[in-house]
């Protein structure tokens, strides 16, 4: 009888090699795109979505996008005179807190800046996300999305579920009076998120905010109004 795969040891110590490893791969591949690149420029994601981030990818296929790992990230650049690869990467590192990641190119600031400025994609809020909109629905038959499409009847139990006052009426599903999905600067919850996708209401944005970027030894800081100040 073949042994249970659940029974199978595993060496811890074969585990740490492995991470170590991929780190020092990670590394390593990471001081390859300093070497091979002009520029680094480092990011935050309002939003994310990994189907819109692997379109990006596509479209920036020439150039690398590193996210997560971040003392991973600031272990290969530099923290530090003495350590940093390449000069003036210490002051990059320092700016490696929270969601952000680097994107490594040989395009200008002014291409960069005016793609990102320009690329945003709408997306459904999740729970903990603050409505942008106050979104209601008016009494009588629901309808959603742009053409006004009935709501299928066996939706009904499902917006029930979700703390909608719906009833069936001769098989249409209908509201017996106004009802407030969510109001602006609210935090969504799991039912109002849920109800707002079931209605088609986009009220989530993903973009890409690019803050600062190294080039030639020094740190540049992006403003909202797309200036740049030398950090030097």
């Amino acid at each position: 009888m073949p042994k249970s795969k659940r029974s199978k040891l595993v060496s811890l110590t074969q585990t740490r090699k492995k991470g170590r490893e991929g780190k020092e791969s990670l590394i390593e591949e990471l001081r390859r795109c300093v070497d091979e690149y002009l520029y680094i420029y480092l990011f935050s994601v309002s939003n994310m979505r990994n189907n819109f981030l692997k379109d990006v990818r596509t479209e920036w296929r020439t150039s690398r996008f590193f996210l997560g790992k971040n003392k991973v990230m600031a272990k290969a650049l530099g923290n530090t005179a003495e350590d940093e690869y390449k000069e003036g990467l210490k002051d990059l590192t320092k700016q490696l807190t929270g969601n952000v990641g680097l994107l490594f190119t040989n395009s200008k600031p002014d291409i960069v800046q005016a793609y990102f400025d320009q690329y945003t994609q709408p997306s459904y809020a999740r729970a903990g996300n603050e409505a942008t909109d106050t979104i209601k629905l008016s009494e009588g038959p629901l309808t959603r999305g742009p053409d006004a499409e009935p709501v299928p009847h066996n939706m009904e139990p499902q917006l029930r579920k979700l703390g909608m006052p719906t009833v069936l009426k001769n098989g249409i599903v209908t509201l017996p009076f106004n009802y407030t999905v969510c109001r602006e600067g609210e935090i969504l919850s799991s039912n109002q998120a849920n109800i707002l996708k079931l209605f088609y209401h986009q009220l989530s944005e993903f973009k890409i905010h690019l803050q600062c970027y190294w080039h030639d030894g020094q740190v540049h800081e992006i403003t909202d109004e797309n200036d740049e100040e030398s950090m030097n």
